[in-house]
């Protein structure tokens, strides 16, 4: 398993503009050294308290955003533009305020596109393959950020649900979720497990059970937050309403965070 470590932050805010200004630095070293870089985002409140606070900074424009590729870990099936979907809320927070080709942007099927869910989950595997390096079936993620309900779950991958189990397929359609709308689209455990960084942004007090089961180590299948696992690095950024159930040694404040840990 990679490293793996807890920042708590004073508060909501405070962590969207920390987390915020961590992407900056840490596109800024990745461009730095690979001519591309490619993001999975997510939805929920604290993923677009980031993607806000990304741009409203200082240092937005340090990045060279033509260079960086975007994807999404689920998306609800719902019509394009639809204020619930996590395309929508991540592009009005920052992608429409940055000058990306429209490539750049690799957003799920909508429900309104005349297209059935199915055949959704198998085009958006059949992009991920074609943005990947030959032989492989997926690009090559460099920051892959993850949103955990209160009951643990990652994506639209739900609890003692089968979608936590897939491991063959890179695309899922999500029936009945128990959380509304029922109908989504996620990506597999396997694929976001590809990612070299995980980074996992949670916020208050119904978040703490969760985050307490995940670090203890229960299966994926009880808690689906439990089974991130990035490649190099896998980091929880909490509130410290989220941090209620986390052993002392095991959290670190932002002050552990330095310019010098970029290359992580």
């Amino acid at each position: 398993m990679s490293e793996r470590r807890v920042l708590v932050h004073s508060s909501k805010q405070e962590m969207a503009e920390s987390v915020a200004a961590r992407l900056i630095t840490k596109l800024g070293y990745i461009l730095g050294e690979k001519p591309v870089s490619h993001v999975v985002l997510t939805g929920g409140s604290m993923g677009g308290a980031v993607l806000a606070a990304v741009n409203d900074s200082p240092g937005r424009d340090s990045v060279d955003w033509s260079r960086v590729h975007f994807w999404w870990g689920d998306e609800r099936w719902l019509p394009r533009g639809d204020a619930e979907r996590n395309e929508t809320q991540a592009r009005e927070a920052l992608l429409d305020h940055l000058d990306l080709p429209d490539g750049n942007i690799h957003a799920f099927a909508a429900s309104d596109e005349g297209v059935e869910l199915d055949d959704a989950a198998l085009r958006y595997a059949q992009e991920l393959t074609a943005h990947a390096a030959e032989g492989a079936a997926l690009p090559h993620f460099d920051i892959t950020f993850l949103g955990v309900g209160p009951d643990g779950h990652i994506a639209s991958l739900f609890p003692e649900r089968s979608g936590i189990r897939i491991k063959e397929a890179t695309v899922i359609a999500v029936r009945n979720s128990p959380k509304p709308p029922p109908e989504r689209l996620s990506l597999t455990l396997p694929v976001i497990n590809s990612s070299e960084r995980i980074w996992l942004v949670l916020a208050g007090a119904d978040k703490a059970s969760a985050l307490g089961l995940t670090l203890a180590g229960v299966s994926s299948n009880e808690v689906p937050a439990a089974g991130a696992n990035g490649q190099r690095r896998t980091d929880f950024h909490i509130d410290s309403e989220a941090s209620a159930e986390v052993p002392e040694n095991l959290t670190a404040t932002e002050v552990y965070w330095t310019a010098a840990d970029a290359t992580d």
